[in-house]
């Protein structure tokens, strides 16, 4: 069978819901006493994950998103709540 079309294929996180696992993140961040805006930046930007603490296994957690996916899904709720 010989196609050229596009073909679109929709991935599923495997029950990974990204606004949970950013807050979960971010709390472990302020608990620890880390301003947690600037620590995600910088993982972002780096994907380093030293940015993140191992505290309440937010590195290993953050670790399971894709960063790609994960500033879509920032970028589409900034613009949503705008």
């Amino acid at each position: 069978m010989d196609d050229d079309g596009t073909r679109k294929f929709n991935v599923v996180s495997g029950g990974i819901n990204t606004r949970e696992i950013l807050s979960a993140v971010y709390e472990a961040l302020r608990v620890k006493g880390y301003n947690p805006v600037n620590q995600i930046v910088g993982y972002i930007l780096s994907e380093d994950p030293t940015y993140i603490t191992n505290y309440d296994n937010a590195r290993s957690m953050i670790c399971k998103l894709d960063r790609d996916e994960l500033l879509q899904e920032l970028v589409a709720s900034y613009l949503a709540d705008s």
